[in-house]
């Protein structure tokens, strides 16, 4: 049941009875039960995994207005005005493309019988040449004999025995036991492949694997392991690589006595992660991956989380929102006096500043020249693939009323560059199938320029290989798509569609033996469409090519793949969630020695 505005009042309507024009009410938990466009609300952020693969939250206002259906609300609240429902909606043109993928045959399974073939009619050429043989010899014997006029019994009997001779060829030589063989060795694969903590569901994509000539993989947290780090930091009017030692602690920290701080009262006050103790007493971070990694940084500098936050009382924050781009905090200092911490996107918080901490730690005025050395900082952390962002600080004095967060006059303190790190191996695994004749590209819906920076760290991206988007990719002829397949490595703002057009030009007009990567729904057609379907994780049990929508359950021919072991509980209110089911069942069934249930 959901609740919606018809008729000119508030009421609940089950989700299935919603219609165009339907304005539904959202809040904090809510999956978005169509496609709609946002008509009012506050601070609402979807989650769009579901669909883009894309882990970054997205903020809806009405500069950017459109939701789509099967994404889920993470913050905030909202008013949606309902423009498709039902198979009309782009999770509905997901599953719709995910039935109209037909039943292909393994290369195996083609190779196998086209030996069969070759073999049978081999087979039936030498019995025939056989019986005609013994027939022609056995009839020469009869008129050296001057015998060719008396038939006996025996004589027919004889011919008859030729007959069966060349029957029993043509029995021998069909390969009756050569699918058995194969599917023993599947069998034995794929018991292998289950101590590796590999779900297969159908033998044929085990064998299949064996034949792949190109893999699509997608970025996000398959290549990458979503897990976000501060990799350098200017500060002080220096650039800073962070290092750490196998402990965790920071490596050679240079930074003013004076700056250090400041610098820690920025990371703890103004943050929307939290630190907390789990059950055996460990401290975790909770909060987007940004925020987390900084919150990370800010403890490995030697900052007491706790002991901030309790010092100053926080008397107005402006969460972050992707219209101001940035997130502020104005605190009570316990010494007397205000001051505002401000972090965001590094061309607003920069322009906002008119004061930098220099190399002793004091506030000087910035000058054009400083200004410009921070913009090219800030430039060439971002060709690093990093994510950067500037705090700032400002001292307000006592008589500053109506506790309102300045706009100006800040005083820059830091830009930060944040990564997602590479998996460990994936680089030695891409050159790995490279040597085996493999191609490798990959497919995301990131930023060309952040893509082109982690398939280089991976091997990808090669010299000579192409780098595209996917609106210029879906706006290409056949004849130009021709020419540019071969040479494409990354594609980069990429649609479902983009994904699945790829995959199915790789296997009609290249003849290719694809295999795919994927985490997500939006993964889900493109999963059917290749020879081999690598589900990532969990997220794979959520695509079904049902008309029912209680059952779910994973593309054909899928290989479900899981990460490291984790210990997490299930939570016992969503107990029922297929998904959550699905998760647990799917993880028993990996890591079980026995394999049938």
């Amino acid at each position: 049941m959901i609740q919606v505005t018809r008729d000119g009042y508030r009421q609940k309507v089950p989700i299935y009875d919603l219609v165009v024009g339907d304005v539904v009410h959202l809040s904090i938990g809510d999956q978005v039960p169509a496609d709609g466009v946002f008509i009012s609300g506050y601070s609402l952020v979807i989650d769009e995994s579901s669909l883009s693969g894309e882990s970054e939250p997205i903020n809806v206002y009405k500069g950017k207005p459109f939701l789509l259906a099967g994404t889920k609300v993470q913050d905030g609240s909202g008013k949606m005005l309902v423009t498709a429902v039902g198979m009309r909606t782009e999770w509905g043109k997901v599953m719709e493309t995910l039935s109209e993928v037909g039943e292909d045959k393994t290369p195996l399974q083609v190779k196998l019988k086209g030996v069969a073939t070759l073999i049978g009619k081999i087979g039936l050429g030498f019995a025939f040449l056989t019986f005609l043989v013994l027939t022609v010899r056995f009839l020469v014997e009869k008129k050296l004999h001057d015998d060719f006029t008396h038939w006996s019994s025996s004589d027919a009997l004889e011919l008859l025995d030729y007959f069966a001779i060349a029957v029993t060829i043509i029995v021998v030589a069909f390969p009756e036991g050569l699918p058995l063989a194969a599917t023993l060795s599947l069998a034995f694969a794929t018991q292998k492949l289950m101590n590796e903590k590999a779900l297969v569901r159908h033998l044929a994509a085990c064998e299949t694997m064996g034949s792949a000539t190109c893999i699509c993989s997608d970025k996000t947290g398959t290549l990458t392991t979503n897990h976000r780090v501060v990799d350098k930091i200017w500060t002080c009017g220096k650039e800073r690589e962070v290092k750490t030692s196998e402990s965790g602690a920071i490596l050679h920290l240079d930074i003013s006595e004076k700056a250090l701080p400041v610098l820690l009262q920025a990371i703890f006050q103004n943050t929307s992660s939290e630190l907390v103790k789990d059950k055996d007493g460990k401290n975790t971070t909770l909060g987007t991956s940004t925020e987390s990694a900084i919150l990370k940084y800010g403890l490995l500098l030697g900052g007491d989380y706790n002991a901030q936050r309790q010092e100053c009382k926080i008397l107005k924050v402006e969460p972050f929102n992707s219209v101001k781009k940035k997130m502020s905090v104005l605190v009570a200092l316990p010494d007397g006096g205000l001051r505002a911490f401000c972090k965001g996107a590094s061309e607003i918080v920069l322009g906002m500043c008119d004061k930098i901490v220099d190399s002793d730690g004091e506030r000087v005025h910035m000058s054009e020249e400083q200004a410009r050395d921070i913009t090219d900082v800030i430039n060439s952390f971002a060709c690093e693939a990093l994510r950067t962002l500037c705090f700032a600080f400002k001292d307000i004095d006592d008589a500053f009323n109506g506790n309102n967060i300045p706009d100006g006059g800040y005083t820059l303190i830091a830009v930060v560059g944040i990564k997602d790190l590479v998996r460990p191996g994936v680089n030695k695994a891409v050159q790995t199938c490279l040597a085996a004749g493999i191609t490798v590209r990959m497919v995301t819906g990131d930023h060309i320029n952040t893509a082109k920076a982690i398939a280089k760290k991976c091997g990808i991206l090669t010299e000579g290989g192409l780098a595209i988007e996917g609106p210029d990719f879906r706006d290409k002829s056949p004849e130009e798509l021709k020419d540019i397949i071969p040479r494409i490595q990354v594609m980069a703002r990429s649609l479902p569609s983009d994904k699945h057009k790829l995959v199915s030009n790789l296997r009609s007009m290249f003849h290719e033996v694809v295999a795919v990567t994927g985490d997500g729904i939006n993964d889900a057609p493109t999963l059917k469409e290749s020879d081999i379907g690598l589900a990532m994780g969990i997220a794979g049990t959520e695509s079904s090519s049902s008309d029912e929508p209680e059952q779910s359950e994973l593309p054909t021919e899928t290989v479900v793949t899981f990460g490291a072991k984790t210990e997490e509980p299930l939570d016992p209110e969503l107990r029922n969630e297929p998904t959550l089911m699905h998760r647990g069942l799917l993880r028993f069934m990996a890591e079980d020695k026995r394999s049938t249930y």
